[in-house]
């Protein structure tokens, strides 16, 4: 049974589905890929946005968590901030690793997708 209504769950699936594209995109054009990594990671937590809820409550909240506190022992929250804070240095600092920086946007939108399946919003 769907713990979210039908509007959260297409748009939570839809931003899945795009952060997924954009990975792969990153693959293909290895220049361009921090551009994509950001993109990924920014449409990989607006899925988890809302399979939660409403972005506009939830999005401040990981905005200040992440500004405001070094340990959080929530582990989904702890999750939103992480990927918070790897969009924070990709904009800084976008000659990272290419390579390093694809695994671990990978092994981020992996995550992604079993909680966007764990609320409901993906059948496969």
């Amino acid at each position: 049974m769907s713990t979210i209504d039908c509007y959260r769950k297409g748009w939570a699936v839809r931003y899945l589905r795009e952060a997924k594209a954009e990975l792969l995109a990153a693959q293909k054009t290895p220049y361009m890929a921090t551009g994509f990594f950001i993109e990924a990671l920014s449409k990989a937590q607006a899925a988890i946005y809302y399979s939660l809820g409403d972005p506009a409550f939830i999005a401040p909240i990981i905005q200040e968590t992440s500004q405001t506190q070094n340990n959080v022992e929530e582990p989904l929250l702890s999750f939103l901030v992480e990927i918070e804070k790897t969009i924070q240095q990709l904009t800084q600092n976008p000659k990272l690793d290419t390579e390093k920086t694809m695994e671990h946007v990978n092994e981020i939108i992996e995550f992604t997708s079993e909680i966007v399946k764990l609320f409901g919003c993906e059948s496969s």
